[in-house]
């Protein structure tokens, strides 16, 4: 991924540098916004002819020339950015995504007009004050500014615009709280856009190997605990999830473990991450329009690795654990079939009816090993697991299931606050009872009908009375609510979600 600098500075904004200086601005009633002295005329005549008013996210740009103390604004162009009413008793989760979208339109204003270097000189909002304002405004830029390049050829000669290189915040009060919230929202946004680009990575150019070496990398470079367990380690254990989908490949699946503990003793978090870096459907074949999409299937165990970037950045209170089982599911001669039967890790046997329901197959594993060697406090996993999601949810909302009540309220508290919104659906015996089957403890599908729900109920089996949660992501990992902050393809949901969770767990989740 590229690298874009940024700094904090209390240099007045009029007098630095850059290709564009962004004032923000708030809406306010009847009136033209109040702002700078530096932009005032204009704004008041853009406001009288009704061209501008402070909604948020609308823009007004001019040029320095215009403006009537031209010799002290050092930038070649001048953008006005609205905020919209920044009210008292407004949610502050609309606050904060409100800001990320201003953000993010900031950097769109970028890409039209080529801008490499830009100000912004950040506003004063009482509520959320200076740190999560700083976050926020970080976050919607950087996310706002991702792009996927490395397989397109970039030519200077044609002017392709490659994104920000510089980005300098100006602020006159609070300067270290600033830091601190810019500090947070940078790791939390490269965080997110690494998994957007392991997302985009093509199934040839992303496999259970990258998922490690990745995983390594990141463990030498932050002082984390590593471990890969192979195929052969997984035969000798009786993963025989994971080891069927594998089956019909010519790749080894792996499963990637990184921990992370804090000198204090601490709770455990254990998140799990599906990894089905290319989903074919196996013998249940998917259709092949739109069968490209399928490289995503891994979206849940890029967010948990991404995840750990940031953890190992930020080095947390809690310790956390992350558990990536890979492989992809393909339909080679070897290849599981309907009808056959496995045995997982912990003993339960499954009777396979459909093996394009192979991620609750690999994750049954997975949350039965994790849960057995390191006792967490709890555990999350996430995954695109289920088409009927987006029948139910579309794509604007992720599903959740838990056996836990407190959990289910820090991880809607985390993705509320994270603008990763989530929507609790029922887990009750009587989905459970629709994987039951007559030649084996349970069968990995259910029916036509509830199809989120049951596959939940399937990995159920698989977590005892541990605090658990299911995310299911498929209507949201990619084609997701459409924002100025969120790119077509993977948006790399998830990762801040769970850094909302890891940050304030000792608060009870509350930001």
């Amino acid at each position: 991924m590229k690298t874009t600098r940024l700094t904090v500075t209390e240099k007045p904004a009029e007098k630095i540098d850059a290709d564009l200086l962004i004032y923000c601005v708030a809406e306010e009633k009847n009136k033209a916004p109040l702002c700078d002295p530096f932009i005032k005329d204009q704004v008041e005549k853009a406001f009288d002819l009704k061209d501008f008013s402070g909604k948020a996210e609308e823009q007004l740009m001019f040029y320095p020339s215009s403006v009537r103390a031209e010799e002290k604004i050092k930038a070649r162009r001048v953008m006005v950015m609205g905020m919209g009413r920044i009210e008292k008793e407004e949610d502050l989760s609309e606050v904060f995504d409100t800001l990320r979208k201003i953000g993010g339109s900031m950097a769109k204003a970028c890409e039209k007009i080529k801008a490499k270097t830009i100000t912004v000189c950040l506003p004063t909002i009482q509520n959320p004050g200076p740190e999560k304002t700083a976050e926020c405004f970080a976050e919607g830029i950087f996310l706002g500014d991702y792009r996927f390049l490395k397989y397109k050829k970039i030519s200077k000669k044609k002017g392709n615009y490659t994104g920000l290189k510089m980005i300098r915040f100006t602020c006159t009060k609070a300067v270290s709280s600033t830091r601190k919230g810019i500090k947070k929202g940078v790791a939390a946004a490269r965080a997110a856009c690494e998994a957007r680009d392991m997302a985009n990575e093509p199934g040839n150019g992303w496999t259970s190997r990258e998922f490690a070496d990745y995983a390594g990398a990141l463990a030498r470079t932050h002082g984390l605990t590593y471990t890969c367990l192979e195929k052969k380690d997984m035969k000798k254990m009786g993963m025989g999830g994971i080891l069927a989908v594998n089956q019909g490949s010519a790749i080894p699946p792996r499963m990637i473990i990184l921990e992370y503990r804090p000198e204090k003793k601490s709770d455990i978090i254990l998140l799990v991450g599906k990894g089905i870096t290319f989903d074919s459907g196996g013998i249940s074949l998917k259709p092949s329009a739109g069968m490209e999409e399928m490289k995503y299937d891994m979206c849940g165990g890029a967010a948990v690795l991404a995840t750990m970037q940031a953890v190992g950045e930020e080095k947390p209170s809690v310790g956390v654990v992350a558990i990536i089982p890979a492989t992809d599911n393909m339909s080679g001669s070897s290849a599981i079939r309907p009808g056959d039967i496995i045995r997982h890790f912990n003993g339960i046997t499954s009777e396979i009816v459909n093996t394009d329901a192979e991620g609750r197959m690999i994750l049954a594993d997975a949350l039965a090993y994790g849960i057995k060697t390191f006792s967490p406090d709890c555990v999350v996993d996430i995954a695109t697991l289920t088409g009927a999601v987006v029948v139910g949810l579309g794509h604007h909302y992720s599903g959740l299931m838990s056996n836990n009540d407190e959990l289910t309220n820090r991880l809607v508290s985390a993705g509320k606050n994270a603008g990763e919104p989530i929507w609790r659906l029922p887990l009750t015996k009587e989905y459970k009872k629709q994987i039951e089957s007559k030649v084996a403890d349970i069968k990995n599908v259910g029916g036509k009908w509830g199809g989120t729900i049951t596959a939940s109920a399937y990995l159920s089996n698989f977590v005892d009375k541990t605090p658990w949660a299911h995310l299911d992501i498929a209507g949201t990992a990619w084609d997701f609510t459409e924002k100025s902050y969120i790119p077509k393809g993977p948006s790399g949901i998830g990762v801040r979600t769970f850094l909302n969770l890891i940050r304030y767990w000792e608060k009870g989740g509350l930001a």
